[in-house]
């Protein structure tokens, strides 16, 4: 019988969660994604070394001051392990744009043009490209110009049904339901030690988004992520996608759990249409301690990475 990984992709387009090539190169996944905290850990790697030190020699030729030489060194960074990873994937890329402008629908769209106009320099077409943005009502607004232009999106830190509306409504490509960080929630917030499949809230979340699409027509790409345990993925087999941290790839290539399709494009339900004007969507989301927490906390969390990374970068501008 075939592992469980090889049968989890008769069913499900399997994406790689992680900046390291040679895990991307041993799991042979359709797609990859990358965040800052991913990008932070991988360019602390010696194989890295290379990527880090082109992107310091782009900043340096062409900013003038130090914040613009960060800045560019910065972007370049991440189209680097993009472009790396694009030599081992047949798909798509992610990479994300900083999260210091999830609020920022202006910013996101100019940063979105840079990050595209590197790959396209490199020989990089658009179409292989997800610009990954964070899916607040600001990012959303920038992803619904940018796909208008032709620029696919991948909108990330998404915790409840009215952001994955609002974002199939604006005509984005692809969207990342944060399974895992849901379940962390409500075991925090009702004292659980631990759900089964078929319970987990997590996994709840994403198979009622997934539901809705397909029965309202929505034709975004449904792409779990953040999974805490190989169980978590099993549970979500005949998803579009689900982009899957090495150590689960891991755990599923050397198991032999049956793994049958539990998501069905077919299935019904009866959820009803969301609203997804300004004032629904922010009262939705304020009426949503969890999704309201979370969404924070991801945006929190992945400037924080950039900020360490960005020092890194800085320190190695001001010694040239």
């Amino acid at each position: 019988m075939a592992n469980s990984l090889e049968q989890l992709k008769q069913f499900t387009t399997v994406v790689a969660d992680t900046g390291d090539f040679q895990l991307i190169n041993k799991y042979k996944p359709q797609d990859s994604t990358t965040n800052p905290s991913l990008i932070y850990a991988a360019s602390q790697l010696a194989p890295y070394k290379h990527l880090v030190d082109d992107a310091i020699n782009h900043g340096k030729s062409k900013g003038k001051t130090l914040a613009e030489q960060t800045e560019l060194a910065m972007d370049k960074l991440g189209v680097n392990f993009g472009l790396e990873i694009l030599k081992i994937v047949p798909g798509r890329v992610s990479t994300e744009i900083d999260a210091r402008l999830s609020f920022d629908t202006e910013g996101t769209i100019k940063k979105a043009k840079d990050i595209i106009a590197l790959y396209k320099e490199s020989g990089i077409a658009k179409e292989r490209i997800l610009v990954k943005i964070a899916s607040t009502w600001e990012g959303i607004q920038a992803a619904k110009v940018l796909e208008k232009e032709g620029i696919h999106c991948n909108l990330t830190l998404l915790f409840s049904l009215v952001q994955a509306v609002a974002c199939a409504e604006s005509g984005v490509t692809l969207i990342s339901p944060f399974a895992g960080r849901i379940t962390d929630y409500y075991k925090k917030a009702l004292g659980k030690d631990s759900y089964t499949p078929q319970e987990d809230p997590g996994v709840l979340s994403v198979k009622k988004i997934y539901n809705y699409y397909k029965k309202h027509g929505h034709k975004t790409v449904v792409m779990g992520a953040s999974f805490r345990t190989k169980e978590q993925v099993i549970e979500l087999a005949g998803c579009d996608f689900l982009t899957i941290s090495p150590q689960l790839l891991e755990e599923l290539a050397s198991a032999n759990v049956p793994v049958v399709k539990k998501l069905d494009a077919q299935a019904t339900t009866d959820v009803e249409k969301v609203p997804t004007d300004e004032k629904s969507f922010r009262w939705l989301m304020n009426e949503d301690e969890m999704a309201e927490n979370k969404l924070a906390e991801g945006i929190r969390r992945f400037a924080a990475d950039l900020v360490k990374l960005e020092n890194e970068v800085k320190k190695k501008l001001s010694a040239l």
